[in-house]
């Protein structure tokens, strides 16, 4: 198969990351545990992750071609290996903040690497569709995989244990193999580069999608998906957990099962984009899931749980909520591959850096809205509240259809 090696380096570094970057929330909880630090210290973690991502991928993505898309990646998964050798001796609350402070800086590398390989390593619209689609999917494969990789180390007898750190182990060895991968992986990074311009003319092309009705567009359905795609994921546990009354284990094994449904969701993505339009799929499932919020959210008002349940005898909308991330799923990867088939190859960089921006603040807008209504309304109405972005969504997607791009000479 045509650039088999570099297509599994690009899915392997999307699953290292998968699991770093999906981590936070068991750092959180074992941090409070293990050295004492309250909910409000704790949390800083989320911001030294995501501030990181959204300014790096601003500032990196015009550069990033100089460097090297193939260096870039290599730069990235050097620094989470030597860093994940360093985490089994932490002893201290700054080691994690400076862990996830280079997670991202990190992750900001290589998803804009990851994003203009594509349009390296495919030849058609719909090839790049799907393979954008299928590694969407193995991504969230990634964030389950990092769920059970996690509870095997953890010892739930003793909560000041900190055992749970060999995991980085783990996780440095997996990095390191993926470093040694691509460093012996060719990639032709030719037709990602402009010759003709310097870093100042990097910069010009960058701001010069600006410019474009169809970018425009398009940056705005990736935040309102990111913001209600969030909202879901982050909060989903703790629906569970106050609004249906199921025991915190289950509660949190509800957010794996909606992982799941999303990967499951991004991988049928990679088929459908064969044989479909990409503006049929988003329409379908932008109704689908809206559809499925209007019939779903009423079965969760007045339910009874009983102590002794559990996932072989729940109330059947225990099971329909986190399965509806199936449809959310094929969204994400269909509009981010139309749009980079769009542009140029040497605005690859550029365009993915604005991705990873948008992205980052359409999920930390969906949290906090989802978080505000849910603690002063209810859960229910926090999940109604995103009816209106997705009518924003599709309304966004049609127009950026109906949109050209014919680049600036």
């Amino acid at each position: 198969m045509k650039n088999f090696n570099i297509k599994a380096v690009l899915f392997l570094n999307y699953f290292v990351f998968a699991i770093l970057l999906n981590s936070v929330g068991t750092v959180i909880l074992q941090v409070q545990q293990n050295f004492g630090i309250s909910k409000s210290s704790a949390s800083v973690l989320e911001g030294f992750k995501d501030l990181p991502i959204a300014i790096c991928s601003f500032i990196l993505a015009s550069f990033l071609p100089k460097i090297g898309i193939k260096n870039s990646m290599l730069i990235a998964l050097f620094l989470v290996s030597c860093m994940c050798f360093v985490m089994p001796f932490s002893n201290d609350f700054w080691f994690f903040k400076l862990l996830f402070a280079i997670v991202g800086i990190s992750f900001a590398l290589i998803k804009i690497s990851v994003f203009t390989s594509i349009g390296l390593v495919t030849n058609t619209d719909k090839e790049h569709s799907s393979f954008m689609g299928f590694l969407e999917g193995f991504f969230m494969i990634g964030v389950l995989a990092g769920n059970v990789l996690f509870s095997l180390f953890i010892d739930d007898h003793n909560p000041k244990s900190t055992q749970w750190l060999n995991v980085y182990w783990v996780l440095g060895a997996v990095s390191t193999l993926s470093f040694l991968f691509l460093f012996f992986s060719k990639l032709n990074e030719s037709e990602a580069r402009s010759e003709k311009t310097d870093l100042l003319g990097d910069l010009k092309n960058s701001i010069s999608l600006f410019s474009y009705k169809k970018v425009l567009f398009f940056l705005l359905c990736a935040f309102l998906f990111v913001l209600v795609e969030q909202s879901f994921q982050t909060w989903t546990p703790t629906f569970y957990k106050e609004i249906l009354k199921l025991p915190t284990s289950m509660s949190i094994q509800a957010g794996a099962v909606l992982a799941g449904a999303f990967a499951l969701g991004r991988f049928l993505s990679g088929f459908f984009s064969k044989k479909f339009s990409w503006i049929y799929v988003v329409s379908f499932c932008v109704i689908g899931f809206a559809v499925s919020i209007i019939l779903v959210l009423p079965l969760t008002h007045n339910i009874q749980i009983d102590k002794g349940t559990g996932w072989f005898n729940a109330p059947l909308v225990v099971y329909l909520f986190p399965l509806m991330g199936g449809l959310l799923a094929p969204i994400y990867p269909s509009i981010n591959s139309v749009i980079l088939a769009s542009i140029p190859k040497y605005l690859h960089s550029a365009m993915a850096g604005l991705i990873v921006v948008f992205s980052a603040i359409g999920g930390t807008i969906g949290s906090m809205i989802t978080g505000f209504v849910f603690q002063e309304f209810s859960g229910q109405q926090a999940f109604y509240l995103s009816l209106i972005p997705l009518s924003l969504l599709i309304i966004s997607a049609i127009f950026m259809n109906k949109l050209k791009i014919n680049p600036k000479k």
